[in-house]
């Protein structure tokens, strides 16, 4: 596999995985479940009925440049 063969799946990837965890989370709701969810710095609990209850204030996500090198420990 070529570097641009790699380039080019590597480039659809986020598109799949949105595509892959909407369809997930659709999936749970519709069975009854709740799923967790993130928003400006917030973990709710989001029911199939559409409410929402806070459960954990976080964090904000850490930005970075591209081609920066993480460790994680």
């Amino acid at each position: 596999m070529s570097d641009q063969d790699i380039q080019k799946l590597e480039s659809q990837f986020p598109a799949i995985s949105s595509s892959a965890f909407a369809t997930a989370r659709e999936r749970v709701l519709k069975s009854g479940q709740s799923v967790l969810q993130s928003e400006n710095g917030v973990i709710y609990e989001v029911f199939p009925d559409g409410r929402r209850v806070e459960v954990k204030r976080i964090d904000p996500p850490t930005q970075f440049k591209t081609g920066s090198i993480f460790t994680i420990k």
